[in-house]
């Protein structure tokens, strides 16, 4: 098998503007076309080149959480939120809504859904009888490997990044986003973007690029369809070009593109510090403790007021922020100075739980969720975000409060 690649020329169903790439990979024709997924254009040439007929299969950038989200977009009414407090998926929640939002505001200011192309490459080829492919990777897993490449002190600021693109209310002109689409302002961009940023860049971006091009590459050799239509954000063109060019080349076995996606797919564990350290700091707390009990009754007291006092009332600070209930403000303030020192449940669970047990939200608010937190206000009147607000502000005010007591603590014994 071998594969040519060459700069597609404009027909009449084909938007000129609209980057578009062909190669033949063995006996398929594969296009590829680069979208802007908030754009009017994008959306108006995935159906005109579908209406074309010239394409047996369609590939989309999408992983099946999103296909649901977008083919679905009542899913988020089913979430339970108790289960995604007490499994650690709020933060993470909060991660996709925020990256969503930004997404529905542009979609908002230009009067088209977010991820449109998207929807109608798939009313279209429904139409047509055909199954659509998805071939991105799983969004909850791309926003892990993020967050696990990067420093613990960088981590924040990438969470500090979405909800700041939430509060911003520049305006985006639709020209931009039409420029977005030509092929060598993003390459610089992105260049640019890997330089100062390559550990968010590699799994945001590169390792995408590789698992589209794996997943293309599959489709081919499973089903061998005659021409392929594969349409993918316009920044992932040039990787999946390249990767497919890599492939075509090497001719791996079946066997091997599998494991290489089910390599990409996999969570890197965390290391065996990370997993010892907050067991750690309960163990040095709790000594400090002793050691203050040790030296004189008063002394000791007086570290463990130290500790209630700012590890619960930074937690509880968090949850007021947040806008949580009187009651959960109190539970914030009761259970942190104690949930700090059990690393297996966190403030965040609890003051989560209480919320979501005193304001438990409304159908309607599951329905409203993505539209409420495309502005930041909507965060807090929305009960589902606020609650997730409440696990964040909270387990955020715990943790700054073990250090901050725990520096106290220390302070006061040496």
């Amino acid at each position: 098998m071998n594969a040519t690649l060459m700069d597609a020329p404009a027909t009449v169903s084909e938007s000129a503007d609209q980057p578009l790439t062909r190669l033949t990979l063995g006996d398929t024709r594969v296009t590829l076309l680069g979208t802007a997924h908030v754009s009017r254009a994008s959306a108006e040439t995935v159906a005109r080149l579908i209406d074309t007929g010239d394409y047996d299969s369609v590939a989309i950038e999408l992983c099946e959480t999103r296909y649901k989200t977008v083919t679905n977009p009542n899913s988020l009414a089913k979430m339970d939120l108790f289960e995604v407090i007490r499994d650690g998926k709020a933060t993470m929640i909060m991660a996709s809504l925020a990256l969503s939002a930004f997404q529905q505001r542009l979609a908002d200011q230009f009067g088209i859904k977010p991820g449109q192309e998207m929807l109608v490459a798939i009313e279209k080829t429904r139409e047509r009888g055909q199954q659509v492919e998805l071939i991105d990777r799983e969004i909850g897993a791309t926003l892990k490997r993020v967050y696990k490449s990067v420093p613990w002190w960088q981590r924040m600021g990438i969470f500090t990044g979405l909800i700041a693109s939430v509060v911003s209310n520049e305006k985006i002109e639709e020209a931009d986003i039409e420029k977005l689409k030509e092929g060598d302002i993003l390459e610089s961009t992105f260049q640019e973007f890997a330089e100062t940023s390559e550990n968010i860049y590699k799994p945001l971006i590169d390792e995408r690029d590789r698992y589209m091009a794996d997943r293309i590459f599959q489709i081919q050799q499973r089903q061998s369809p005659d021409s392929l239509l594969a349409i993918v954000g316009a920044g992932h063109l040039a990787g999946i070009k390249n990767y497919l060019e890599q492939l075509a080349a090497k001719q791996p076995p079946a066997a091997e593109v599998e494991s290489e996606l089910e390599e990409l797919a996999s969570i890197p564990p965390r290391s065996k510090l990370w997993k010892w350290l907050p067991w750690i700091i309960v163990a040095v707390i709790l000594g400090g403790f002793a050691l203050g009990f040790s030296r004189s009754a008063d002394l000791g007291w007086d570290l463990v007021k130290d500790w209630v006092v700012i590890n619960g009332g930074l937690s509880a600070l968090g949850a007021l922020l947040a806008a949580g209930h009187p009651l959960t403000v109190i539970s914030a303030f009761l259970a942190a100075p104690l949930t700090s020192l059990n690393p297996t449940i966190g403030a965040g669970m609890v003051t989560g739980a209480v919320e979501l047990f005193l304001r438990r939200p409304q159908v309607e608010d599951f329905g409203k969720l993505k539209q409420d937190t495309s502005d930041w206000k909507g965060w807090w009147q929305n009960r589902v975000s606020r609650v997730l607000l409440v696990f964040f502000f909270s387990t955020l005010g715990s943790a700054a409060g073990t250090y901050i007591a725990g520096y106290k603590i220390f302070d006061k014994l040496f």
